[in-house]
């Protein structure tokens, strides 16, 4: 954002991206970078000014499309551990969502599965422990948010 703004300079963008990926990945370069180099120019979604933010909201949507068909399934229990494998209903509002292909708004295909038509934060995990799992795992690394 601060390079379209006009706050960082072209020769600080390597420096800039490696920054931002540390902050927000958690991640560092495998090898020393210089200002030669221009990592964010091999992502595509740079080059053509993508919106990551698709990709964010993308996630919302599917684990809310997952916990209607869960539902329709008539699965009680955990999220990450519904199935609707060879579920005739849950099959049923998928096929006809999916049979609207690219023809109608994005409301009108979470409505056909029955998860409303507007995006709603699901728990994806519930009662699995792979969050806390995770939290222990990255306690006191930058992974955390905390280093």
């Amino acid at each position: 954002m601060d390079v379209f703004a006009g706050k960082t300079s072209p020769a600080d963008y390597e420096k800039s991206w490696l920054a931002l990926k540390q902050k927000y990945q958690g991640v560092s370069a495998p090898v020393a970078r210089t200002e030669d180099d221009f990592d964010p120019g091999a992502k595509y979604h740079v080059a053509s000014s993508a919106q990551y933010v698709m990709y964010f909201l993308a996630r919302i949507y599917q684990f809310q499309f997952h916990a209607a068909l869960c539902k329709a399934a008539g699965y009680v229990g955990p999220l990450d551990q519904c199935s609707i494998h060879d579920n005739k209903a849950a099959g049923a509002k998928l096929m006809a969502m999916l049979a609207m292909g690219g023809s109608r708004p994005w409301p009108d295909a979470m409505e056909a599965v029955g998860a409303g038509r507007k995006a709603t934060p699901v728990r994806c995990w519930s009662t699995s422990p792979a969050p806390l799992v995770l939290k222990e795992q990255n306690k006191g690394s930058s992974a955390d948010g905390s280093g």
